[in-house]
């Protein structure tokens, strides 16, 4: 007999910031698995690169240029997804921005709120249109769902010159478990994942330098940047039946950083 629960036939799952980076290598990990997939980002070139390369994969999918950090884009955005796939069954808040500072005490107050639009209210209104969907769907008969909060290990870590995004991420984990408490009588469950030092776009400065090649990333147990690819298991899982019990938790996609 097969065990079959990670197979995504039916279902259809929303990933913000999904053209490039971990939201790609989620929504690629989704769409193979055999989810429908709406992506939602900013720049309307990628959207149509990525909806290009899943092409293969025979899934439906959506693409829309969405600013999370303005709320009526997030609102028409949900509507716009639903009228063209019909529901939303896991939704992945993973569209976030990185501006550090020199100093905490230079941040100026632009910088700190722009990160907030993006990583918070982003995460905020993203979630909470994908929540009001799952509940009137489960009022029809037709229960459950996932939502999932792209947060940072920054979020339990010491993030010196970057206190803003920490603050942001550190809010995700707290809204997500208030979400797995809320909506667990609707069979929907909810759950944070804390990336570490992946390869994407967002850490490029990083990558380029020394410092990082010498000091950090030796102490990854791995031994490697992590990779947008790392994260589709993790994306598929959160999405299926698998996980049906799996709520309220931070899972750490690290490579072993953070315990070392």
């Amino acid at each position: 007999m097969t065990y079959t629960p990670f197979d995504l036939s039916g279902k259809v799952a929303l990933v913000t910031g999904g053209n490039r980076g971990i939201g790609y290598g989620m929504v690629e990990a989704l769409a193979q698995a055999g989810a429908d997939v709406a992506i939602w980002g900013t720049n309307e070139e990628r959207n149509a690169q990525a909806a290009a390369q899943l092409k293969d994969t025979g899934v439906k999918v959506f693409t829309r240029k969405v600013d999370v950090s303005n709320e009526q884009e997030v609102v028409d955005g949900m509507g716009e997804t639903l009228k063209n796939l019909g529901r939303v069954d896991s939704v992945f808040a993973n569209a976030g921005v990185g501006f550090g500072s020199p100093s905490f005490h230079d941040m100026d107050t632009e910088t700190y709120r722009k990160t907030l639009g993006v990583n918070l209210d982003g995460v905020f209104w993203t979630l909470r249109e994908s929540a009001r969907h799952m509940v009137e769907r489960s009022g029809k008969g037709d229960v459950g769902g996932s939502l999932v909060g792209v947060a940072s290990l920054a979020a339990i870590e010491g993030a010196a010159r970057n206190q803003a995004y920490a603050a942001t991420k550190g809010a995700v984990i707290s809204m997500i478990k208030g979400c797995a408490v809320e909506y667990g009588r609707y069979k929907v469950r909810a759950n944070a994942i804390l990336p570490g030092w992946i390869a994407t776009d967002m850490t490029a400065g990083a990558q380029a330098g020394s410092a990082f090649a010498e000091k950090v990333i030796p102490r990854v147990p791995i031994r490697r940047w992590g990779e947008p690819a790392d994260f589709g298991g993790m994306a598929v899982y959160l999405a299926s039946d698998a996980s049906a019990y799996h709520s309220g938790t931070t899972m750490i996609v690290d490579g072993g950083y953070s315990i070392f």
